[in-house]
Order: structure tokens, then sequence, then C-alpha cells
């Protein structure tokens, strides 16, 4: 299967803004891309690339007062495959988990872990630890949240989602992450393209979306629990402990958005001619 993404984001600029940029595929995608994925900027603009801890690919630019334009697009090769499944993964002991995963066990700035630890108890205690109880928090979360980009709100963590009932994919993302570390099991928060492929065209087009990875059985496997079901088409870009380590931008100064257009659709394989 073929995937096309690309994207279009201009900002107002009252002066000059240094900002980073988190807006690659991610480095483990790379060899499926067909196309090169290069960030272009308007005003031309040089671009400093990095990985960062995490292991996302990040740009860095100075950007100049007045509008900044943002754009790519690329070709992606996927498998065609739904997310997949494993029911037998089992969680492994703290004390038998790999060093370089056990932050991922930790309260971090939208996942109060010590806050809802008692709650993530009292709803899970009965499940299978697992993939049965990671399937658990999804079908609670899922069930507990109204989603509604009307509601959204950069501040809201996992506690005030939980308390508020309602949110957009990375508070939904959060609450799962929360209820998983206090659980003991090591949970990440993915952001990356996620198109309506595969599923009945939505009235609102999907486009970035955020989901979360847990470890059990020693490997990484991908949950949504905004969506609950396997989906295919999922084009990851960044990881980390929750949203502030994957911003897609983030501006050291004032930037007002104007314009944020996403694309990723699956496209048809070039015909070939006689």
């Amino acid at each position: 299967m073929l995937i096309r993404l690309g994207y279009d984001v201009v900002f107002d600029l009252p002066v000059a803004c240094p900002m980073l940029l988190m807006l690659y595929v991610h480095p483990s995608r790379s060899a499926n891309l067909l196309q090169p994925d290069n960030l272009r900027t308007e005003p031309d603009l040089p671009i400093e690339n990095y990985i960062d801890s995490f292991g996302n690919r990040v740009g860095r630019i100075l950007a100049p007062p007045g509008r900044l334009r943002l754009w790519n697009e690329t070709l992606v090769e996927d498998n065609g495959l739904p997310t997949e499944q494993a029911p037998a993964a089992e969680q492994w002991p703290v004390e038998a988990l790999p060093p370089e995963v056990l932050s991922y066990l930790l309260a971090s700035r939208y996942c109060e872990v010590d806050c809802l630890a008692d709650l993530a108890w009292d709803l899970f205690k009965n499940t299978q630890p697992g993939w049965d109880r990671v399937q658990g928090v999804c079908n609670f979360v899922h069930n507990h949240l109204r989603f509604d980009y009307q509601q959204a709100r950069s501040t809201r963590t996992a506690a005030d989602a939980n308390r508020a009932r309602v949110g957009v994919c990375r508070a939904v993302t959060h609450l799962a992450i929360t209820f998983c570390r206090a659980l003991n099991i090591p949970a990440r928060y993915a952001t990356g393209y996620l198109g309506d492929i595969g599923v009945p065209l939505s009235p609102s087009p999907m486009d970035f979306s955020a989901w979360f990875e847990v470890f059990l059985g020693g490997r990484w496997y991908t949950f949504d629990a905004r969506f609950n079901e396997p989906r295919i088409g999922r084009v990851l870009m960044a990881r980390g402990r929750d949203a502030v380590d994957v911003a897609l931008t983030t501006a050291f100064g004032v930037a007002k958005l104007q314009q944020f257009t996403v694309v990723t659709d699956e496209a048809l394989p070039a015909s070939g001619g006689r």
C-alpha cells in the first residue's frame, strides 16, 4: 500500500522566533519512504536537523518576523495490515524490565500516575496482567471519555480528562498511558499520521493523531484507546513520555497559527505503460 503524506502549516510571527519542528516521518520508517521527506519553509530558511533523546528527528529554525509557511509532501510504503494483535503477550515484573523502559513507568507532565494509581487498581485489579489488562484499560477509556474537538485544551492532563470525561486524542492517550503505568506496564506516547484508510469515510477526515505503545513480552505494541480497534495506515512521526516530548511545533515566542492542513490518503501506484 502507498500512502501520500503531507501538511501545509502557516504561522504569523510578530517578532523573530526560534522553533523546533517535529514534522518528519520517524527514522524507524525512513526505509519505507519512496520520496524525500524534506521540510520546506517559506521564506527559505536554514534548518538544523538532529535526533533527540527519544530517537525522533527534529528540525530547528530561527524564523523571522512575518508569515511563516511550513510544508511537505512525501510518499510512504506501508504493509497495509491492521495494527498487530498479540493476546498472549505477557506483562513482565518490574524487576525484569530493561533499564531503558523504566522511565515509561513514571509520572510525567500530562500523566499523573500518583494521582490515578488507586483508581487504576480499583478498576482493573480483576483483569489478567498483560495484553488483557491493557485492552481493559482501552475499553474503559474509550467508553469513559467523550471525544470532542471543541473541548481541546493544551493544559488538560490525564486526571483532568478523567474528571471531565471529555477530550481529544491526546487526552484519551494520556489517560490510557497513566492507567497502564500505574499498573506497572511501561507505556509511551506516540503521534503520527492516521488517515481514514480501510474504514468508512468520516465527515471530519483524520490527519495527525495520537496513540500509545506498551512494553509486553519483551517488545513494544501499539494500542489506540480512541478508536479501540485495529487500524490500517498508521505512520509514526514521534514517540516520548507524553505530548510534551512530541509536539509537532514548539515556538520559543509568539507564533499565531493561521492555517493547518494535513493529507494522509491511500495513493494509487503509478500505472505502467506499454
